[in-house]
């Protein structure tokens, strides 16, 4: 699962690759060494650089995307870089400028028909699973968007260990948490099957031991291992997708610009135990009880108390502030927008029925 730096090469020396559009951020793109691999690389090819601007995926840099991939006609779109990198990239790659296409993404009715071009994608956290999820996402008007199709899904992929490890200790604990978060979420998704539970296992046993360990000291191991964690957990919720923490943390991150896998925790344990306490309200076609089990023999603890002190030590070892407080994030002013962002596809796999006033009761317990 893991690739290569000469598996890239290999890959780009296809002659039938002229004409590459690359897709990144500008300061990752330098900082993991992508930059300086691709300058020998690509020699023979035209090159397109795009530096998205926007830290989340927004529709007005998403229509510039689309237009110059357009105008460029690239033999192949390759992706360098976190969840909203990739995001853009598997979006624009199916989906056409149009006057109404604002009003097509609000209401999830695109019509995918084809991919534009081939697809390939290099991550540069580990967190997302982008690379093998066939959804994505897009802000309109500060409200977060699902894209679901297999069309999504990029054409190849390669981890390349030694592109995470440069990476901010900020940016690095997000997108572990949001992998660990994922995998999580996956076990107790209504969706899930047997595939997803397989792929979520391996995932946690893969993460749960890496996570701080890779924050603390990265090194090629420890980010081999959460790379492999991460594209788990992609290949998990690809088939499950996720639940409530995920649909909550949405308004989070575009209301007050908290990062992704960040936001997903602030109220982790909470959605849990308000799951857990709930087993017997499960709309799931599985035991949920069942799945907890599993849950807490992967975290080695014995009941839902030792897991959520155990999902706060782990936000706490990551520095991740879970303190809305100290977030400076008032809930009362801000509850409508709030309950108004959530997204409400994912709140729908939630094993047990929840609604905009559990929500609320969840995140404005101030413990």
């Amino acid at each position: 699962m893991i690739s290569s730096i000469k598996d890239i090469k290999k890959f780009l020396s296809d002659k039938s690759l002229i004409k590459i559009f690359i897709l990144c951020g500008k300061k990752s793109f330098v900082t993991s060494g992508a930059e300086n691999l691709l300058k020998d690389i690509t020699l023979n090819k035209k090159i397109k650089l795009f530096y998205k601007s926007s830290e989340l995926p927004i529709l007005d840099e998403l229509i510039k995307i689309i237009k110059d991939v357009r105008n460029f006609e690239p033999d192949l779109i390759l992706a360098i870089g976190g969840g909203t990198v990739m995001d853009y990239a598997k979006v624009a790659n199916v989906v056409d400028v149009r006057p109404d296409l604002d009003q097509l993404i609000e209401n999830y009715s695109y019509p995918f028909d084809k991919k534009y071009t081939r697809l390939a994608v290099i991550p540069t956290t580990a967190g997302s699973g982008a690379e093998v999820t066939s959804n994505a996402v897009i802000y309109v008007k500060g409200i977060k968007h699902s894209f679901e199709s297999d069309l999504l899904i990029p054409d190849n992929f390669f981890l390349i260990p030694d592109f995470l490890t440069s990476a901010p200790h900020k940016i690095r604990a997000s997108a572990g948490f949001d992998a660990i978060a994922q995998a999580l979420e996956s076990l107790v998704s209504k969706k899930s099957n047997d595939q997803s539970v397989h792929y979520a296992s391996k995932s946690l046993k893969a993460s749960i031991n890496t996570y701080i360990p890779f924050l603390n000291e990265p090194n090629l191991s420890n980010a081999s291992e959460m790379s492999i964690a991460a594209n788990l957990a992609g290949k998990a919720i690809s088939i499950s997708k996720t639940t409530a923490p995920h649909a909550t943390s949405y308004p989070f991150t575009s209301l007050f610009d908290i990062s992704h896998g960040h936001a997903v925790g602030l109220f982790f344990e909470k959605f849990f135990r308000f799951n857990y306490n709930n087993l017997n309200k499960s709309e799931t076609t599985f035991d949920l009880k069942k799945r907890f089990d599993l849950i807490f023999d992967l975290f080695n603890v014995q009941n839902i108390d030792d897991f959520c002190t155990k999902i706060s030590l782990i936000k706490k070892q990551a520095n991740l502030e879970d303190d809305i407080r100290k977030l400076n994030i008032d809930i009362n002013k801000s509850s409508e927008n709030i309950i108004k962002g959530i997204n409400l596809l994912r709140l729908g796999n939630n094993p047990v029925k929840i609604d905009g006033k559990d929500i609320y009761n969840i995140i404005s317990n101030v413990d």
